[in-house]
């Protein structure tokens, strides 16, 4: 009698679970689309924080002798020369800045005219900040002694309660539209992978 070697023939369950191998590189991508996501989205939050006032000279509360040449404040940032107001208004409300605000690097420089009187400042400022959303805010300093000379006229404002057009347009395009972008591009690729893993699955089959 001839003898025959029977080989065990491997469980439908076993070749199921082979043909089901090739799924297994999109599970293995799908943290890291995850991941890369959520960097994303931290780096986008960070992007979109507001720049903040550092200082002042005079800073806020001080006593000088006489209103300086300029003032100065500093910020966390950059912030654009566009749309940039600072208002230095004495006590019946003369608003003594001289033209408009200088910014270099983090500090905005106001000039100030001659002869102003002593007394109580009230500062207003408004800048638009490096993630483009306007930033404002008001602090108060004093002066011991007039200045030498009167100035011919003195220009009388209200509070910062007007923005220039160019200020409006920089709040609307504050939008972080790169990342929304990006989001989508790893989206599309996650489904891309997702339809090519579900076409092999069914050719295996």
């Amino acid at each position: 009698m001839a003898a025959f070697l029977l080989l065990p023939s491997r469980p439908a369950a076993t070749s199921r679970r082979l043909r089901r191998r090739p799924g297994r590189p999109l599970a293995a991508l799908v943290p890291a689309v995850l991941l890369t996501l959520a960097m994303l989205l931290g780096a986008g939050g960070a992007a979109t924080a507001h720049d903040e006032l550092t200082g002042s000279n005079p800073a806020e509360g001080a006593t000088v002798d006489v209103l300086p040449p300029s003032l100065e404040l500093g910020f966390t940032s950059v912030p654009s020369g566009i749309g940039a107001q600072i208002q230095v208004l004495d006590e019946s409300g003369a608003d003594w800045a001289d033209g408009p605000a200088e910014i270099v690097d983090r500090s905005a420089t106001q000039p100030l005219r001659p002869g102003a009187p002593a007394g109580e400042y009230t500062v207003n400022w408004r800048v638009v900040s490096a993630d483009s959303h306007p930033i404002e805010g008001s602090f108060a300093f004093t002066t011991q002694e007039g200045g030498a000379t009167a100035p011919d006229t003195a220009s009388t404002a209200g509070p910062l309660d007007v923005q220039d057009d160019q200020t409006q347009q920089a709040g609307v395009s504050d939008f972080p539209w790169s990342i929304v972008l990006m989001i989508a591009a790893l989206v599309a690729i996650a489904v891309a992978l997702a339809v090519t893993a579900r076409k092999r699955l069914g050719a295996g089959k």
